[in-house]
């Protein structure tokens, strides 16, 4: 393990049945950790990952009693548990993301009641400004770029809640706390469709169809203008560890994202490469399209980590162009290898 635990030592991550949560708990089970607390409120069945020696409990942490179990014992703690997914998610269903401030209030208590030495909080970029985003061509968001407090309606605020949490608890009561705000966090092993998965997952699946229905289009949310930075899980999951166990940065903000920005419509083209396919498109004007842009200004994390997330978005999207399909014909089996009797 890269943390400063022992393998010993008992790592609670919640959230654990999800996308970042799952690829957490694969990432120090494989350095080393073997006292492992995996945490979500889905059936197993419904994981994403699941990684074998690794205690998992399904429990509702909006409840107090329920983050008081999942943490006993625990020397470190990762909150990574939210109802959440795309834009499409998010905009819909603002109740359901502010809802989340249930589940940080009663696990960062309950952390720290039972002793917990360190506690991280899975931030977001759409708690800054929304003002500051109104143009594709947008200037990078540094850290100090969320006040005046202007956030995405509904999960925005319940993030920028959260990080306060996180300030007040270490100021007050002395508990490590660690917060990342993340940038559009893609790859293997995420949603890929059902209206949780954001732009890469969605547009990667888009593709997929249509090669495998020789459909010949795809249709893009919004009008391909707006920007993003997208950044791969791998760089996520290392730069949790690296932030968490810097005491440099105890309670404070820090973005963790790429800053390698790219319109919507240059994505498109960058999956098509991948695939090897020209699609006709259609713009879809009336879908949720979120911020005009908004990427990560990543001077503050490579000035105290020396580190910053370095997988391309051409790398990334080929991997993550991969696992889709591999999901996609598993689901949807190609006539010809069903004619041929291959399953």
């Amino acid at each position: 393990m890269t943390g400063r635990s022992t393998t010993n030592d008992l790592i609670v991550i919640t959230g654990a049945g999800g996308f970042i949560g799952g690829s957490l708990v694969r990432y120090f089970h494989e350095r080393g950790g073997r006292r492992i607390r995996a945490v979500d409120k889905k059936p197993v069945a419904d994981w994403y990952q699941r990684v074998p020696e690794v205690e998992t409990l399904c429990l509702d942490l909006s409840l107090e009693e329920n983050c008081r179990r999942a943490v006993a014992g625990a020397a470190e703690v990762y909150n990574l548990a939210a109802d959440m997914g795309g834009m499409g998610f998010i905009e819909r269903f603002r109740i359901e993301c502010l809802r989340n401030v249930l589940i940080n209030t009663h696990l960062i208590e309950a952390a720290c009641a039972a002793g917990v030495e360190r506690y991280f909080f899975a931030s977001s970029a759409c708690v800054y400004n929304a003002a500051l985003q109104n143009d594709p061509n947008v200037v990078a968001l540094k850290e100090a770029d969320a006040y005046p407090a202007m956030p995405e309606r509904g999960y925005g605020w319940e993030k920028l809640l959260g990080e306060m949490f996180c300030q007040e608890y270490w100021a007050e009561r002395g508990l490590k706390t660690a917060v990342a705000r993340m940038h559009n966090v893609y790859g293997p092993h995420g949603s890929w469709d059902g209206g949780r998965e954001k732009a890469p997952a969605a547009i990667c699946r888009k593709v997929v169809d249509a090669v495998e229905r020789n459909s010949g289009r795809i249709v893009i949310w919004g009008d391909g203008t707006a920007t993003r930075s997208f950044t791969y899980i791998d760089d996520c999951v290392s730069g949790i560890d690296r932030i968490t166990h810097c005491d440099a940065l105890i309670a404070t903000p820090v973005n963790l994202g790429s800053s390698e920005l790219v319109a919507v419509g240059d994505l498109v083209s960058k999956v098509e490469r991948i695939a090897g396919v020209k699609l006709e498109r259609e713009y879809d004007l009336s879908a949720p399209r979120g911020v005009a842009g908004r990427n990560s200004d990543n001077t503050f994390i490579k000035k105290m980590l020396d580190w910053e997330p370095s997988t391309t978005l051409g790398a990334g999207l080929a991997a993550t162009y991969r696992w889709i399909q591999k999901q996609y014909r598993a689901r949807h089996p190609r006539r010809d290898a069903v004619q041929a009797g291959v399953r």
